[in-house]
C-alpha cells in the first residue's frame, strides 16, 4: 500500500493513484509545470515581488546576462546533484520540474510585455500567485515525486533532525538575501506569496484530487499528512 508523501504545511507532496490513470497523471504533471513557470514570468512582470527561489534566479541572471529560466534550469541540476549526499531519490516529476519550469518561464516572459501602471502590475502579481495555486495542486496531485529544492528539504531534515519548517525557512531566507543582494525583486509580492500559497496550494489540492480508489483497487491514498512543503 502506498501512502501521499508528507511536507510542512499539512500539503500532501505526492498523491497516488491506480495505474490504468497514468495518462491523466502526466498531463496534471506537465500541465502544473508549465503552469507553474507561466505564472513565475507574471510574477516578474509585476515588478512587484517574486517568490523566494526566483528571487535568486533573476538576481543571478542580471549578474551573468543568462535568462531567468535558463538560470532556473541550472540551479534547479545543481540543487539535484546534492540530493546524492543526502540520498534522496529522483522521480519523474523532479527531473521534469527542472526543465519544463525553466522553458515555461522563459516562453511566457517572451508572450506577456512589461507592465505598466500599477492596476495592470496588480492584476499580474494577483493572477500570478492564483495561477501559481492552481500549478501547485496539478503538479502534486499527479504523483511523480517532489521538485528539486523541495527534495532538499526533506533531505536536510533527515540528516540533519531539524524540523522541515527550520530547514525551509532557513535555506529560503538564504536564497531571498543572496537573490536580493545580486538585484533580484524583493517587495510586496514576495509577502504576499508567502502568505497566500499555502491555503491557495491547500484549495486546489482538493480540487484536482484523484477520486477514491475504486473497492477491491491495491492502490490507497493516504490520510492526512503529517509535514507540508510546495513543490519548487
Amino acid at each position: 500500500m502506498r501512502q501521499a508523501t508528507a511536507t510542512t504545511r499539512g500539503i500532501p507532496l505526492s498523491t497516488h493513484s491506480g495505474s490504468g490513470r497514468l495518462p491523466l497523471r502526466l498531463v496534471k504533471l506537465y500541465a502544473g509545470l508549465a503552469l507553474y513557470g507561466a505564472s513565475s514570468a507574471l510574477l516578474v512582470r509585476s515588478g512587484l515581488g517574486l517568490e523566494p527561489w526566483n528571487v535568486l534566479h533573476q538576481g543571478l541572471a542580471e549578474l551573468t546576462g543568462l535568462t531567468i529560466g535558463v538560470v532556473s534550469i541550472i540551479v534547479g541540476a545543481a540543487v539535484l546533484l546534492l540530493w546524492i549526499p543526502l540520498r534522496q531519490r529522483p522521480g519523474l516529476g523532479t527531473v521534469s520540474n527542472v526543465f519544463v519550469v525553466g522553458v515555461a518561464m522563459d516562453g511566457s516572459l517572451a508572450l506577456v510585455p512589461e507592465a505598466h501602471g500599477p492596476a495592470v502590475r496588480v492584476t499580474l502579481l494577483v493572477a500570478g500567485i492564483v495561477l501559481n495555486g492552481v500549478a501547485t495542486g496539478l503538479y502534486i496531485t499527479a504523483g511523480f515525486g517532489p521538485g528539486p529544492r523541495d527534495g532538499l528539504m526533506t533531505g536536510l531534515h533527515r540528516r540533519t533532525g531539524r524540523s522541515i519548517r527550520l530547514m525551509r525557512t532557513s535555506v529560503e531566507v538564504t536564497v531571498v538575501a543572496t537573490g536580493f543582494a545580486l538585484g533580484g525583486t524583493v517587495g510586496v509580492g514576495t509577502v504576499l506569496y508567502a502568505l497566500a500559497i499555502g491555503p491557495l496550494a491547500q484549495l486546489f489540492l482538493r480540487v484536482f484530487a484523484p477520486a477514491p480508489a475504486s473497492p477491491g483497487s491495491t492502490v490507497v491514498a493516504a490520510g492526512q499528512p503529517e509535514r507540508a512543503i510546495l513543490p519548487g
